[in-house]
């Protein structure tokens, strides 16, 4: 009998199927090894709580318990015990009391990261993030640092904001996928006056990082795409197609504060791609310019009287001032309850 040859198709299709096999064992038993690890540290959460309950000391991260407790338990079981993850156990278990509550898609790593938000709002809305979108934890922690909730919940009102926390960004109109201001520290540029062209370029060269920035549903068309009307031609610097919306996404990017006239080409583009980019199935275009300052009544007057889906926001190169934000986001809340009162 001869031996199988790896060339012949029947036997690539063997090692194929096994490779297959194999892959999605691995994945399942991931899962399962995740989700024994989440139970144990819950549990354990849970005994140090109810030994509390009973009258015993109460477990803070200066407490004689938790260094006692960590000693003893590296002794025996070796790594994974500092005070700090023991500490982490016991607020696991506090923070999500209904072990049915916690998704299996998140490791302990995600939960970690999650239960140094002492906000339940926004911790709530990472959380929902984290499983649709299927986040790193490092893509959890950079949007943390760049404080995404804070910069999509600042277009919202009080009911709006209280539903993002609950359910996570939804993607059903042209606001939802627009932030201000964009951050693009990834890019790990010096502050300095950059052309148009070296930011675009820069943008491209990380187009993963991104995309992750521009939020979910984006996928890259082109860069300086051309439109031409009448001989004259004209360049758009990025061009998206969002999967979710069906839309056209425009990008004009401005190393400079907008100008009206940034604004009037925007909308060109925009009549110019409904018209002739557009085919049955696609909704209306939407344009940003991404400037790197704004005059908020400038904005106003440019684009009062323009029908199409235009937005006009900012970039910044360094990770936003996060105290600033909250305190301007808690002034919202307040202002909506005050209103409702």
């Amino acid at each position: 009998m001869s031996n199988p040859t790896p060339n012949s198709g029947s036997y690539q299709d063997l090692i194929n199927r096994i490779g297959n096999c194999l892959t999605q064992a691995r994945g399942q038993a991931a899962k399962q090894v995740n989700t024994v690890l989440l139970e144990a540290y819950w549990q354990i959460g849970r005994y140090i709580v109810e030994y509390e309950q009973a009258g015993q000391e109460r477990a803070d991260y200066g407490s004689k318990l938790l260094a006692q407790l960590s000693k003893d338990l590296k002794t025996k079981y070796g790594k994974g015990f500092s005070r700090r993850n023991v500490l982490d156990m016991r607020r696991f278990y506090l923070t999500y009391p209904k072990w049915q509550t916690l998704s299996a898609i998140l490791s302990w790593s995600h939960y970690t990261e999650l239960l140094a938000i002492s906000d339940d709002l926004v911790r709530s809305f990472y959380e929902q993030q984290c499983i649709k979108d299927n986040w790193s934890v490092r893509e959890l922690k950079r949007q943390k640092n760049a404080a995404l909730f804070e910069r999509v919940a600042l277009s919202k009102d009080r009911a709006e904001i209280l539903d993002l926390a609950k359910q996570g960004q939804q993607i059903a109109t042209a606001q939802d996928v627009v932030k201000d201001p964009y951050v693009f520290e990834f890019l790990e540029l010096p502050e300095r006056n950059y052309r148009e062209s070296e930011l675009e370029q820069h943008l491209i060269q990380k187009l993963e990082q991104f995309l992750l920035e521009l939020g979910k549903g984006f996928a890259f068309v082109g860069q300086q795409y051309r439109i031409t009307l009448n001989n004259t031609h004209f360049y758009v610097d990025l061009v998206f197609y969002h999967r979710i919306l069906k839309c056209f996404v425009l990008i004009d990017l401005k190393t400079r504060a907008v100008s009206h006239q940034d604004i009037g080409q925007m909308n060109l583009y925009l009549n110019y791609f409904r018209a002739e980019e557009n085919v049955a199935d696609d909704n209306e275009p939407i344009g940003i310019v991404l400037a790197r300052d704004k005059d908020e009544i400038l904005v106003e007057y440019a684009t009062g009287s323009i029908s199409n889906q235009l937005f006009v926001s900012r970039y910044q190169l360094y990770l936003p001032d996060k105290a600033e934000l909250q305190q301007e986001l808690q002034r919202i809340l307040q202002a909506n309850r005050d209103n409702e009162e």
